[in-house]
């Protein structure tokens, strides 16, 4: 991996966190998380006509996308049903790297050498130990862990369907602008269904939030699909991650949270691990 993919996917990572962060208006994180991609696919709609359509044989991976984000924010809602943010974050994020690594391999023949894969389980490990008496100072429970390892299989999924269709077009800006429009789309229509138009109404209030979430999560993922098109899918899906090490500095600069020594030992090695992926 270039220095400059490196340094670029550590910088969606920071944005990841800062979207993340979002979280917190005051909305159940169903309409909060819905509310952001339909801010996001709002902003990729305004830029639709400075950008070609995608080639034919991006379409299929684009749909795919949209239908592997509707489980994702499912079963991330599910499970912040059963555990707090504190535990299920990591978990969910921090396995699906060694997802994406062993599919990866398996359908897009993206090797890595002894080394990357050291460094990715370095960085997993410290991701995990972000989940080790989280929140409520208890294990996690079985219902929360299923339901966090099934957002990491289709945190996955969509990242691997991401990978094959920039790939496939050629062009990273055309395949992310119409992504996010047809995410907005579907996540919109998700809502209409589930929750009924008076659901958009507690949208309303808070379209700024949407519209800041929406433009940094597209400004990340953006980056994140083009890294894909220039390293290996697995290198890239393990250092966005980082962006739990960002989401930690937040709480403690703006949220006033405590920085438990934990924490801090998770941090270092997920630092570790980013290094020796880097000295790869």
């Amino acid at each position: 991996m270039e220095t400059t993919v490196f340094l670029a996917v550590i910088a969606a990572a920071a944005l990841h966190a800062g979207w993340n962060a979002l979280l917190k208006i005051g909305l159940d994180r169903f309409l909060t998380a819905t509310l952001i991609q339909i801010g996001a696919g709002l902003m990729a709609l305004c830029a639709l006509p400075f950008v070609a359509l995608p080639q034919a044989s991006a379409w299929p991976w684009i749909a795919l996308s949209a239908l592997l984000h509707i489980g994702y924010n499912f079963f991330l809602a599910r499970a912040y049903q059963y555990g707090d943010l504190g535990q299920v974050y990591p978990i969910a994020r921090g396995s699906s790297p060694l997802m994406v690594a062993l599919l990866s391999l398996l359908l897009l023949h993206d090797g890595l050498s002894a080394l990357q894969l050291l460094g990715l389980l370095v960085l997993v490990l410290g991701i995990w130990l972000m989940a080790l008496r989280g929140g409520h100072h208890k294990a996690p429970q079985g219902a929360m862990l299923v339901c966090a390892l099934m957002t990491a299989l289709f945190i996955a999924g969509y990242t691997l369907s991401d990978a094959m269709g920039a790939r496939s077009n050629g062009d990273t800006l055309s395949y992310s602008l119409w992504l996010f429009t047809v995410n907005g789309v579907v996540m919109a229509a998700v809502l209409f269904i589930s929750r009924g138009p008076r659901a958009f109404l507690q949208l309303g209030p808070h379209w700024r939030g949407g519209l800041a979430g929406g433009a940094m999560s597209m400004a990340a993922y953006t980056i994140v699909i083009w890294a894909m098109t220039q390293a290996p899918v697995a290198l890239v899906s393990a250092l966005r991650e980082t962006s739990v090490v960002f989401a930690v500095l937040l709480g403690v600069v703006l949220l006033k949270e405590t920085l438990r020594p934990i924490r801090l030992l998770a941090c270092a090695v997920i630092a570790a691990g980013v290094v020796v992926m880097k000295l790869a």
